[in-house]
């Protein structure tokens, strides 16, 4: 009777907060590997041309696994494949640590991209879920998790790495803390699974994501912000060593100031959601993107450069978050459920920004120059703002909710 008690009036983990656990976890996941690559590259032999096909591993299999697994959420419930996926990471991360070669390297890499991109979409219809249940706008607080746990990841590899812990040691803790903590947090996840009596006719159109164009819309959105968070990640230290004539060290200090900025910035995205609405802090975040990319470009001060690349951070913030956010509303059937295809959708069309967008700017640079390809992904930034607008009033001709 007591243990029952206890169970029905438990605060922790509440439902929330086990979903910005979660995101903090996927987040963590990609933290702590990609700091030990030059530890990897030595380990496996690889050369700068087969480390870079190998590092495409991860890339391909989050787009292979966003695309399909909007379906199995929609059969098991986010809880069931968040575990799954969350557990399956945890057997990459080591398997990373240990390859021998470049094509074990690539393998696992990809192993952790299918894991990691299932767990992505997973982890947003949970917190589509959450949003429905408290009526708050609560995706930009858990992206802010994601955001706060890779700072966390690579935090402890840069540490793992000063001690000169090999890549297996660490990537082996890494993953048992992360099967750890989704033990204690896994019970308060979102569990049920949309309800079976519900057909295509409670769709908001009856269409398919692929025949929305409020759909490609809002992928549009997720699109050009993955497109420019992954030049800021790639570039940004090679944009300040060679315009700006920093040191290398002081040069990887740009994407810190980056991800810093999103971090906090997300925390207060969703008061500034419910204050202004999404497409006035979508338009808002993409002129300050845009504005700080530029600036960051063609101003040849370093200093101006880490103030453009942290207004990059504080303007994309939002616009990942509030896109699934309205994907998800846009999915949402009569009777509560769905917006899992949509998530899925959406979030396939950004990890092809994520894959195809840094080759991209470094054959826009090969072609003019490294400043040059930063004013275009600051133009692609800005294009964040029309496209918000254009999809409100597509959202709003489909009658579903838009903020």
């Amino acid at each position: 009777m007591g243990s029952r008690s206890w169970r029905s009036r438990r605060s922790w983990p509440s439902r929330r907060g086990a979903v910005i656990v979660v995101f903090a976890l996927n987040g963590a996941a990609f933290g702590s590997w990609a700091p030990r690559v030059p530890a990897l590259t030595e380990q496996v032999g690889a050369a700068p041309g087969s480390l870079g096909l190998a590092l495409l591993g991860a890339s391909a299999g989050m787009l292979i696994a966003a695309a399909v697994t909007g379906r199995l959420v929609e059969t098991f419930g986010p809880r069931v494949v968040i575990a799954v996926s969350t557990l399956a990471a945890s057997a990459a991360l080591p398997a990373i640590g240990v390859a021998g070669s470049v094509p074990a390297l690539a393998t696992a890499l990809f192993g952790l991209g299918v894991s990691v991109g299932a767990l992505d979409v997973a982890m947003n219809v949970a917190g589509v879920v959450v949003e429905r249940e408290t009526g708050r706008k609560s995706m930009p607080i858990f992206h802010a998790g994601f955001s706060f746990g890779a700072l966390a990841g690579s935090a402890g590899a840069a540490l793992a790495a000063a001690h000169a812990w090999s890549p297996a040691r660490q990537l082996v803790l890494a993953a048992l803390a992360t099967a750890l903590v989704l033990a204690l947090v896994g019970g308060a996840l979102p569990g049920a699974a949309p309800r079976t009596t519900s057909t295509s006719r409670n769709r908001p159109t009856g269409l398919a994501p692929v025949r929305r164009v409020a759909m490609w819309l809002l992928a549009a959105i997720a699109l050009c912000s993955a497109v420019a968070e992954g030049a800021s990640s790639d570039w940004s230290a090679l944009l300040l060593v060679t315009v700006q004539q920093v040191g290398e060290g002081a040069a990887a200090l740009a994407y810190s100031a980056f991800s810093l900025a999103m971090a906090l910035t997300r925390l207060a995205g969703g008061m500034a959601q419910a204050r202004f609405g999404p497409v006035r802090v979508l338009a808002g975040g993409a002129l300050c993107a845009g504005a700080g990319l530029c600036a960051a470009a063609v101003v040849p001060v370093a200093a101006v450069a880490y103030l453009g690349f942290a207004l990059a951070g504080a303007g994309l913030a939002a616009s990942f978050p509030i896109a699934l956010s309205l994907a998800g509303a846009a999915g949402q059937r009569a009777d509560g459920s769905g917006g899992e295809r949509e998530i899925a959708f959406v979030t396939a069309i950004a990890y092809s920004g994520f894959l195809a967008g840094p080759p991209a700017i470094g054959g826009i640079a090969e072609l003019t120059s490294l400043s040059t390809s930063f004013v275009m992904v600051g133009l692609v930034a800005t294009a964040i703002g029309p496209a918000a607008v254009i999809a409100a009033r597509a959202l709003s001709r489909e009658r579903a909710p838009v903020c």
